[in-house]
Parts: structure tokens; C-alpha cells; sequence
């Protein structure tokens, strides 16, 4: 079963996100108190912490959720094989994929410590298309 492993937010940008015990989602805009939300694609990020293990196989320590900028950081789902267009169920959450793994500008710290960031490749973009919940332990289910 994929689920939700962590929610996470960041009331700025350019920092790492931290634990939050529920996202509360509304459409055209994603996780409400979050500095990424607003209406335009990339409204809630997802990471799997199958990719989170394989930077600290390279040696990386500390990699808590949140770490690579995440919103929910996922276990059970090989997120950067879907489709764009996948539509997703977090929790009472519907949202759309609809970008896989994104262009670093600048690098993270992780990129600076270890040459290389799972984010750019394996992280992916979901738009909300019904308002909801997700909570750690959720579900997460293809639609």
C-alpha cells in the first residue's frame, strides 16, 4: 500500500520544510500556509523516501522529511514513473501530476555536500483538484 510517510511546509522559500500533523488543501492554490502554494502548477511537491534512501546510501546523514523541499514525502509508490495527468488520492485530497522532477537554479545544501540532489529526477508536481485533508498515514491511491 502507498501512503503519506510526512506533510510538510515552509513558511519561506529557499529553506527546508518541516513536519506539520495535517495539510489542509483548497484548489488553484494547494497546501494552505506553505510558501510554494499559489495558482500555478507545481502547487504541492511529493518525494518517496525510497529516493530520500538512496541519497543517504551516498553518505548523506539526517535526511528527515522536508529535507529536499517536500510537501508529502511518500512510501510505497514509485512517483517519477507516472504519467502527467495521473490523478492522485492524498488522503481527501485529489490532485493531478503534472510535472515530473524540475530544473535546480540554485543548488541545495544537499547538492553542495554530495554532487548531486534525487529531487531534480524524482520528485514530482501535483495541481489540487479537490480541497481535503492529508495527513501522515494516509493512503494514497491512483484514480
Amino acid at each position: 500500500m502507498a501512503k503519506v510517510v510526512a506533510v510538510n511546509i515552509s513558511e519561506r522559500k529557499g529553506t527546508f520544510k518541516h513536519p506539520i500533523p495535517v495539510a489542509h488543501t483548497s484548489v488553484d492554490h494547494g497546501i494552505e500556509g506553505d510558501a510554494h502554494a499559489g495558482n500555478w502548477h507545481r502547487q504541492i511537491s511529493l518525494l518517496a523516501k525510497e529516493s530520500v534512501d538512496k541519497m543517504t546510501a551516498l553518505g548523506v546523514p539526517d535526511l528527515t522529511p522536508g529535507k529536499f523541499a517536500e510537501n508529502i514525502t511518500t512510501e510505497g509508490i514509485e512517483l517519477y514513473t507516472l504519467a502527467v495527468g495521473t490523478k492522485l488520492r492524498l488522503g481527501d485530497c485529489l490532485a493531478e501530476v503534472t510535472q515530473i522532477g524540475k530544473e535546480c537554479h540554485q543548488h541545495c545544501q544537499i547538492y553542495k555536500q554530495v554532487g548531486m540532489c534525487i529531487m531534480p529526477t524524482e520528485g514530482i508536481f501535483v495541481k489540487v483538484l479537490e480541497p481535503g485533508d492529508i495527513h501522515p498515514g494516509d493512503e494514497i491511491s491512483i484514480v
